[in-house]
């Protein structure tokens, strides 16, 4: 029996590979997941932007309708980026995923299933989870920004 473990064949006994491939597909997956719920932020957002218009008719001074709408400027674009956060991202064209699996016949899925593609999809799900990280982190500033513009208005307000 081979005694250096970083030499096994993914799915052999026992495989530092074959283990950490199955524990970097369970932390993608995690982290797609979690990007989801983070874009909870879109109620915030639209809570945000409701209360904002509600001010819209009120006489106030122009600085603070000119944060005012610089906050609904950068908490709508947070929204847009956070919905296309949440949105699903199919790829049919990849043999490792389940939109490539919906085009198989039984035996094609059986077939496939003789091939260990956990690094394939390590690597998809991967693709998948960087630009909903990375949109989720320009949505979060976004906010951010839109709410030092609301104090900024609402400061604006109590000057005046």
């Amino acid at each position: 029996m081979n005694q250096d473990p970083t030499t096994d064949e993914p799915g052999t006994q026992p495989s530092f590979v074959d283990q950490n491939l199955n524990d970097a597909l369970t932390a993608v997956t995690a982290e797609i997941g979690r990007t989801d719920n983070k874009a909870s932020l879109l109620a915030f957002n639209g809570a945000v932007i409701a209360g904002l218009a509600g001010s819209a008719d009120k006489h106030l001074p122009v600085l603070c309708l000119a944060a005012g709408g610089l906050a609904v400027l950068a908490l709508a674009v947070s929204t847009v980026l956070l919905l296309l956060v949440v949105l699903p991202r199919l790829r049919g064209t990849d043999r490792a995923s389940f939109p490539h699996w919906a085009t198989c016949d039984t035996q094609q899925i059986l077939a496939e299933m003789n091939d260990d593609r956990r690094a394939d999809r390590i690597r998809v799900l991967s693709q998948i989870a960087l630009p909903k990280f990375q949109g989720l982190g320009r949505a979060i500033r976004l906010s951010l920004a839109a709410v030092v513009l609301i104090v900024l208005a609402v400061l604006a307000t109590a000057v005046a």
